[in-house]
């Protein structure tokens, strides 16, 4: 009677399908189609009650840290929209919905805190100017910490090194411009965080390898050899 070739610890368990990703994604789509059915003031408001912007974070409403990535301006074009799910959805099956998810929210978190921290000082609050009242919502954070934590997890050096150095400038270039924004200052700052958040889980990487991994996986498949030929096989009838 053969027996099953027994499973090799060397070989990696099959990756799941991402499943957060469309849902966060169709979420926030179906949202955005709802708002937008909103007259403009009531949208507006509605939208501004859920940024990061100086006012409400001056003001202690930071659950808007978390509120702000579920809602967008405007839906969410076709491309972007799959792009967003490219990268998330890719981020998810590599290293699981928690890992995938903590990104997001380090960059969205994190881009938010250091663009406050930015303009605080530099924006009227008594009254607040349009700056300080600004609509700053959407995925756009977490998606360019997504990607350059993608870009700096390639396999392959050399890619890794063109990928990072092509979503950091990326990132630079609307700084560069006269007439750039603090959402230009965000995304390069979403983007250097992921860059060094895909360093770390890079560097993680080997220490979370399945045993018998690397080096021990040919003397793994050398002993899966002898125990298959130690069976004694299953006599013929006649």
């Amino acid at each position: 009677m053969p027996h099953p070739e027994p499973r090799s610890a060397a070989t990696p368990a099959p990756r799941r399908a991402p499943w957060v990703t469309p849902l966060y994604v169709g979420a926030v789509q179906l949202g955005a189609c709802a708002t937008a059915r909103l007259p403009r003031p009531q949208r507006v408001e509605l939208l501004r009650a859920h940024s990061t912007n100086v006012a409400n974070l001056r003001a202690g409403r930071w659950r808007t840290l978390v509120t702000s990535a579920a809602f967008v301006e405007e839906p969410l074009p076709a491309p972007y929209a799959a792009a967003l799910l490219a990268a998330l959805g890719t981020a998810e099956a590599r290293w699981g919905p928690a890992r995938a998810a903590g990104l997001f929210a380090a960059g969205h978190l994190g881009a938010s805190l250091l663009v406050y921290a930015g303009l605080r000082g530099r924006v009227r609050a008594d009254p607040p100017d349009a700056t300080a009242r600004a609509v700053d919502v959407g995925a756009s954070y977490g998606f360019c910490a997504t990607v350059g934590a993608l870009a700096a997890t390639a396999s392959h050096r050399g890619v890794r090194v063109a990928a990072t150095a092509g979503v950091l400038a990326l990132g630079i270039r609307p700084v560069l411009r006269p007439r750039r924004t603090f959402t230009d200052a965000g995304h390069l700052a979403a983007v250097v965080l992921g860059v060094a958040a895909g360093a770390a889980l890079g560097a993680d990487e080997p220490r979370r390898r399945p045993a018998g991994a690397g080096a021990a996986g040919p003397r793994a498949a050398v002993r899966a050899a002898r125990a298959r030929r130690a069976v004694p096989s299953a006599p013929v009838g006649g």
